[in-house]
């Protein structure tokens, strides 16, 4: 009998050993389906065509993902403020949605190694007399709550001791904005700003100029306790790159030369 009590609790062990070892990459690639949060008004990373399908560099790199996944790509349509609570409510199993590696960010979910890198520009309305990132001191600015660069922007606001900061729910929101005089100028991605300018939607308004801000590199993101699943993206965003695929997006989204590096001088190669 006793025998046969411990093997009954090796056999339950081993079961359990099982479960242990299951994680959301199985659940993932099980259910066929991989839900990846995408923000949609963020040209060219992700927006909608003419017919109202989502298009762009993150619509892109999640289909790339689904595609080495054996499983189907589903694009969640998520505004940056949602990003990460749609992760954390289980709408979405990945976020593929221009979101930077900030530390804070790191103590609520899983960020990747860098898959993106923007540089800042401000854009400022013609009539507003705004030409440079300095020149925006006692103006009224905003940029898209939650964001790198609206946190940045909020936060030199403040220091200048001038001025007004404006948060806005959508980028397509500060654009309308800047473009009806609301605000006099804000500070985005270079990629954004282009894109933005040359939709002509939002007439009246002009990139003066680069914002002192740091390089934002953006990650995929992941429920934080899933190791496999985050090991997995990060040697899938090696493979993009060296694979050529990287660039290969970046000359059809955004073009114009080399696509930025995404990696630190000193700190990794």
């Amino acid at each position: 009998m006793k025998k046969y009590m411990l093997a009954l609790s090796a056999i339950a062990a081993l079961s359990l050993t099982g479960q242990a070892q299951a994680d959301k990459l199985d659940d993932i690639i099980s259910a066929g389906t991989l839900r990846c949060a995408v923000v949609l008004d963020f040209p060219p990373m992700g927006s909608r065509d003419a017919n109202n399908n989502p298009i762009g560099f993150d619509v892109d790199y999640c289909n790339d993902l689904a595609k080495v996944l054996g499983v189907t790509a589903e694009i969640v349509e998520t505004p940056f403020p949602e990003r990460i609570p749609a992760l954390m409510s289980g709408r979405v199993d990945v976020g593929v949605a221009s979101t930077s590696d900030t530390l804070e960010r790191a103590k609520t979910v899983g960020m990747t190694i860098p898959y993106f890198a923007f540089e800042m520009a401000v854009t400022a309305n013609e009539k507003s007399g705004v030409t440079s990132y300095e020149g925006m001191k006692g103006k009224t600015v905003g940029a898209t709550a939650g964001t790198y660069e609206a946190i940045a922007l909020e936060k030199q606001v403040k220091e200048w001791g001038a001025g007004e900061f404006r948060p806005y729910q959508t980028q397509a929101d500060v654009f309308l904005a800047l473009s009806q005089g609301q605000i006099d100028a804000t500070v985005s991605t270079s990629t954004v700003a282009q894109a933005t300018i040359k939709t002509g939607k939002f007439p009246g308004i002009a990139v003066v100029g680069k914002a002192p801000f740091d390089t934002d590199y953006v990650s995929l993101f992941a429920s934080r306790e899933e190791y496999g699943l985050i090991n997995y993206l990060n040697l899938f965003i090696n493979q993009q790159v060296r694979t050529g695929r990287y660039k290969e997006l970046y000359d059809k989204w955004v073009g114009g030369g080399e696509p930025p590096a995404l990696t630190v001088t000193g700190v990794y190669r």
